[in-house]
């Protein structure tokens, strides 16, 4: 089954590439990254998705509980 959100593991700095329908639409440092680049690309409610639903998204290698530290 293919998600409509992609959320990939973190580089080495610690951002998370994400992708709406195919289409790359940001680089996430925190959660809340994902609902500003998801509201950009036209989605009218992006905070009542749940991240944590894997019917829509597909969190790469880690999940949505694992957020590396701010970069120093």
């Amino acid at each position: 089954m293919n998600r409509r959100l992609v959320i990939y593991p973190p580089d080495e700095n610690g951002w998370r590439r994400v992708r709406y329908d195919g289409v790359a639409i940001g680089v996430a440092h925190r959660p809340s990254d994902i609902g500003v680049f998801l509201k950009a690309a036209g989605l009218e409610n992006p905070a009542d998705l749940d991240l944590t639903d894997p019917e829509l998204v597909e969190w790469r290698e880690i999940g949505p509980e694992s957020w590396a530290e701010s970069p120093p």
